[in-house]
């Protein structure tokens, strides 16, 4: 068998079959060539990235220049680990390895390879997540025990003074009610976590769900938002609780309506699409699902607040003024409970939740591997 050069297979083309950015810049940092991952990665093509040049493309003081100098004076191959790329050009959660080598000791030309980290570390956030919900539904099954009963009884006495009261003692009276109402209503919000029953699952057609969320937010609390939808056509069905799959959306969409509460052009944007490559093992087998499907409510509001943004799906981390905290933590254990993951990436004018899910016939059989573990 000949090598692939002699049968004539450029060398682009292999370039182009790898999954890792891959680009090469001479003396100038101009962008002399670069293989698909990597003009999907900066959202560009290779002319653009040509015409623009390194310095367009990556933001100003990145680590990734010095590194370059390096590599030219050095005339050998250096890595660099955990380097943030991120921009507003390119987005955010672009956390990647770099790695660098000379082409020849002539021309200083470098070639580039990046290895983004964000899938990986994506991954162990989620599984932080879940863990997360799996504290707040022991806390609430003691919540439930422990609180319930006794503001029961708290209610009852208040309403038994309030008959007696005189007027100036009723509203205090009546204080101790709506706040004891509060509280149940807390509670009962957190007695969703404890729900371990099995998912009645079935094919659920995602564009329809969004639809739904759509009408019922542009009637209600999105109403003056303008949504947009850039859908898939193709997308399979997946297996899921449309109920749930609803109250997830909602609640993604309303958290973006509330951040969208006082700026004028205001959007919010679904996004559906298939993206394969992302594998995840099945707890208890042997086996791998890849998660494909991807959904995306994205909005131009204010953004996540750093500090909030890492813990964002813990449960009672919010920043609205009266927040609970319980929603996205909810949204988690949802999705989770599905096989899949959410994360979002956030910045001034560019906040997104993304969804990563199996398909129809990826739980299937995930579920046909628990079902024959547990027989």
């Amino acid at each position: 068998m000949k090598p692939y050069a002699e049968e004539g297979v450029p060398a682009l083309a292999i370039l182009n079959a790898l999954p890792h950015p891959i680009f090469v810049v001479d003396a100038d940092n101009t962008i002399l060539n670069a293989n698909q991952a990597a003009e999907s990665f900066f959202g560009a093509s290779s002319a653009v990235m040509h015409r623009d040049g390194l310095e367009r493309l990556v933001p100003f003081g990145s680590p990734l220049f010095p590194l370059l100098d390096q590599v030219r004076s050095r005339g050998a191959a250096i890595a660099e680990y955990r380097v943030d790329m991120s921009s507003p050009r390119i987005g955010s959660d672009k956390l990647v390895d770099i790695y660098a080598t000379p082409v020849s000791m002539t021309d200083a030309c470098v070639s580039v390879l990046l290895l983004p980290r964000s899938v990986t570390e994506k991954i162990d956030r989620q599984l932080t997540y879940r863990g997360a919900a799996r504290t707040v539904t022991g806390l609430a099954a003691m919540l439930a025990h422990e609180i319930k009963n006794p503001l029961s009884g708290i209610r009852g006495a208040a309403q038994l003074l309030e008959a007696s009261a005189s007027p100036e003692d009723r509203p205090l009276t009546r204080l101790i009610c709506d706040e004891t109402d509060r509280i149940a209503g807390l509670v009962d919000r957190m007695e969703t976590f404890t729900d371990a029953r099995p998912i009645e699952r079935e094919p659920v057609n995602i564009h329809r769900v969004l639809e739904r969320v759509k009408t019922l937010a542009t009637s209600g609390f999105a109403r003056g938002i303008r949504i947009t939808e850039e859908y898939d056509p193709s997308l399979p069905p997946v297996l899921a609780n449309r109920d749930q799959l609803l109250q997830v959306f909602i609640n993604l969409v309303k958290n973006a309506a509330e951040a969208l509460a006082d700026q004028k052009d205001s959007e919010i944007t679904f996004r559906t699409a298939y993206r394969p490559g992302i594998r995840l093992s099945v707890p208890g087998t042997q086996s791998r699902v890849s998660l494909p499907l991807e959904f995306t409510v994205m909005d131009n509001g204010p953004g996540v607040p750093d500090d909030v943004l890492p813990h964002l799906f813990d449960p009672f981390v919010t920043s609205k003024a009266n927040g609970t905290g319980l929603g996205l933590a909810l949204v988690a254990k949802i999705i989770g409970d599905h096989g899949g993951i959410i994360e979002c990436e956030s910045q001034p004018r560019r906040t997104l939740f993304r969804i990563l899910m199996p398909t129809l016939e990826q739980t299937s059989d995930e579920l046909d591997l628990k079902e024959d573990g547990a027989s």
